[in-house]
């Protein structure tokens, strides 16, 4: 194996923190992994990782090859891919927000196949946090505020939110109109599938976000599911407009409150090392930010 493999394969190792993992992604015997980063070390000259039976972890002295070999594979994938005129072609791992896959994306796969034929889609569809360097993804959409500050995020705009209900529901309860009498409605929780905390009932006055406790009898970690909750009429819920608009056209939710509308979300396109992407993970994530121009 030279140098380059090697600085590769203790990248990957390094992202990972797993021998295993790596030889499993990288299709390489574990021995052959295991060797190339005893050569790497013994070429330093340093321990790079620290190994237990349970993980494996950067040195500090790990920690700045790292960055260095990141900052040179990237240069060296640029170099190669200079002259590189063909169609890009492979297999791009996504995941995406359930209801924003359904409505918005699958629908108009067919456009970014006719422009791209070479290329195949590996698309998971949830609302659970994927690691993307452990589970092997490359790129995904995320709404809500980022945690992870090691990843590379590609801002989309933010989607606008409003507080609903089916029309069942209202009829059948009323309709709020103070913020005070939604003290006598129940509302559909949403809890994070990664915390398993609900996320609060949100909303703006004079510019400021506030939050209220409200009772509810049902809680759920998908973003079909709360709707379908609210068109069983089981509460209210907090929603992005995106993908909202035809059931309100036809009458089955009904906005409420408009004057205390949550906050907008945030949506954003995530991936690892923009530097490091393939030109099959580029186009589709220039596709994506084309056809989700969030307003």
């Amino acid at each position: 194996m030279d140098r380059l493999q090697a600085m590769e394969v203790f990248v990957r190792v390094a992202e990972l923190g797993s021998f295993s993992k790596t030889a499993e992604q990288m299709g390489l015997p574990a021995a052959t992994v295991t060797n190339a980063i005893q050569a790497v070390e013994k070429r330093v000259g340093v321990r790079l990782l620290q190994r237990t039976t349970r993980k494996v972890t950067l040195t500090d002295d790990g920690a700045a090859y790292l960055e260095r070999c990141q900052r040179l594979l990237a240069e060296f994938q640029d170099v190669e891919n200079l002259f590189d005129n063909e169609q890009p072609q492979g297999v791009v791992r996504v995941d995406l927000p359930e209801r924003l896959a359904h409505k918005n994306v699958i629908p108009r796969l067919p456009e970014f196949f006719a422009r791209y034929p070479d290329i195949s889609v590996k698309l998971n569809a949830s609302d659970r946090f994927v690691d993307l360097i452990g589970e092997g993804v490359d790129c995904v959409v995320r709404v809500g505020l980022l945690s992870d500050s090691t990843l590379i995020a590609r801002s989309i705009g933010a989607m606008e939110q409003i507080t609903c209900a089916s029309k069942a529901y209202l009829d059948r309860h009323g309709r709020p109109r103070t913020l005070a009498e939604l003290g006598q409605h129940v509302m559909i929780n949403y809890f994070s599938s990664r915390t398993g905390r609900e996320l609060p009932w949100e909303y703006m006055q004079n510019g400021e976000l506030k939050t209220l406790k409200l009772r509810g009898q049902v809680s759920v970690a998908s973003s079909e599911a709360y709707m379908a909750c609210c068109l069983a009429g089981l509460g209210l819920v907090q929603a992005p407009l995106l993908g909202a608009e035809d059931l309100l056209a036809q009458g089955m939710i009904e906005e409420v409150l408009p004057e205390f509308k949550p906050p907008p979300l945030p949506v954003a396109i995530v991936y690892s090392h923009n530097r490091h992407l393939s030109p099959r993970v580029r186009v589709f994530v220039d596709w994506l930010a084309e056809i989700l121009k969030i307003r």
